[in-house]
């Protein structure tokens, strides 16, 4: 946790902004016996974080003894310095509502939850989870949803390259990110455990982002996010076309216009202004008549 704080900081100082959050474990980290201990732990990390920095801290299951007093130690110290709680293994939206229940409570009604899909009920009931207004995005976890199938989709379904060939991976993947298009939510795209194989997870990445529809994924080691970082980024030619586009849409008081042959309005404008965005957010740079606008645009 540690060596993830000092790389978000460090990439912070790189790229003049925060292109990836840090999530500090209270599920799978903690010692069983040891949970407020841990607890406590990631209290005093996260306190350490920068200004600019986005970190969040996962907690343990609304099912599982230790959660009431994550949320009380966890939100009740963190609620100003702290992006969200991340929720493991939601089955229902009633899990949400407990979990917004326990922030309540902590007085930290204003965070929001992202939730981590773990089970093929949970994808049954994936767009009712994303229609709740207290859940920001929603994540796919692989490897307890290859589990949960008790042995009916084999080991290679959690392989970087498995997860994308089974079709009962796939259908999760694509039910997730559907419910998050729908109601306006973002789709976090799961680990790739091979966390040497830098081509591997840049693969991945790329299919996620480009064929499967998720605008952010997961990692498990510091290698892994700057290939994460550069599957999701834009290209230099969208990001050039983008710009032009968005430039004489400006310029025309964004009335359509014709660009290379081709009429674009208000619809492909935004598409283009997404680019855009896209581009800010993974650290890449921009043209200067881009950059200003942007800004502008955002501040």
């Amino acid at each position: 946790m540690r060596k993830s704080l000092q790389l978000q900081a460090e990439m912070i100082e790189e790229f003049g902004a925060c292109v990836f959050d840090v999530t500090l474990d209270c599920e799978d980290g903690a010692p069983m016996g040891g949970e407020a201990d841990h607890a406590a732990m990631v209290v005093a990390l996260a306190t350490l974080a920068s200004g600019k920095a986005r970190v969040a801290v996962r907690v343990h299951a609304v099912g599982h003894p230790a959660f009431e007093s994550d949320m009380a130690v966890i939100a009740g110290n963190l609620a100003d310095t702290i992006s969200h709680i991340m929720l493991p293994k939601v089955e229902s939206v009633d899990d949400v509502i407990k979990a917004e229940r326990a922030l309540r409570a902590a007085s930290a009604d204003h965070l929001p939850l992202h939730v981590l899909i773990e089970s093929p009920a949970a994808v049954h009931r994936v767009f009712q989870i994303a229609a709740h207004p207290r859940v920001q995005s929603i994540s796919f976890g692989l490897m307890d949803f290859v589990s949960a199938h008790g042995g009916a989709i084999p080991a290679e379904g959690m392989s970087s390259q498995g997860q994308f060939s089974h079709p009962l991976v796939v259908r999760a993947k694509l039910e997730i990110a559907s419910a998050c298009h729908a109601y306006g939510k973002v789709p976090s795209h799961c680990v790739v455990t091979e966390f040497n194989d830098l081509g591997a997870i840049e693969i991945a990445a790329r299919r996620a982002a480009r064929e499967l529809g998720y605008t952010r994924m997961w990692s498990i080691h510091p290698n892994q996010i700057r290939p994460i970082l550069a599957a999701f980024s834009p290209s230099e030619s969208e990001i050039e076309k983008a710009t032009k586009i968005i430039a004489a849409a400006d310029r025309s008081n964004w009335a359509p216009i014709s660009f290379e042959g081709k009429l674009h309005d208000r619809a492909s404008y935004r598409y283009f202004w997404q680019v855009l965005e896209r581009a800010h957010q993974t650290g890449r740079a921009l043209p200067p008549e881009a950059k200003i606008y942007f800004q502008t645009a955002l501040h």
